[in-house]
């Protein structure tokens, strides 16, 4: 009984530091001077909503675990932050105070703003917190992202009509698109 149950936790804590074992490093000086730039893009892996609803409801579903994360792996949810343009594309799980019905544009954070500052700022660690205050839209109030040396990134979104949410994943540098003839 001992041996099997020896085997369960290493089998345990391999599945539980596996995801941080797959993760290539980056060079600080790389994230720093992309954030510099402000020219980047978050890739949403998981979102976190704060509604207890829709996390009951995730809870009830079958063959889910009770976590409050929903994994949006395999997605092409992000931000991309350039110097004259922002372009946010993530899901929204939660309360909405004034729905729009029959509009299924207003559903998730899709928009593209041109009217945005952009605020940086490096903590002791090489940590960076970048705050996007957004002029253009009605909805979204102030979009923070804290940017780790290692790549990771971790965005809160403050909206005005929805309760906040926060998506966790990783930065990298935009690809220049080169027009076609």
């Amino acid at each position: 009984m001992k041996k099997y149950i020896s085997i369960i936790f290493i089998f345990v804590f391999l599945m539980i530091f596996q995801n941080s074992f797959a993760q290539t490093k980056v060079d600080p000086s790389t994230i720093a001077g992309i954030v510099d730039a402000e020219d980047f893009s978050f890739r949403a892996e998981r979102a976190t909503p704060t509604n207890y609803d829709v996390i009951n409801v995730m809870n009830s579903l079958p063959n889910t675990t009770s976590t409050r994360m929903l994994d949006l792996a395999g997605s092409n949810y992000s931000i991309d932050l350039k110097k004259d343009k922002l372009e946010v594309y993530l899901p929204y799980f939660g309360r909405v105070f004034n729905p729009s019905y029959g509009n299924t544009d207003k559903t998730g954070y899709r928009f593209t703003s041109k009217d945005f500052l952009v605020s940086k700022t490096q903590g002791k660690k090489g940590k960076w917190i970048v705050k996007i205050k957004v002029n253009d839209q009605s909805t979204v109030d102030e979009i923070i992202i804290e940017i780790f040396k290692n790549g990771r990134a971790f965005t809160s979104i403050r909206s005005n009509d929805r309760q906040p949410i926060s998506y966790d994943g990783f930065i990298s540098k935009n690809i220049e698109e080169k027009e076609k003839l």
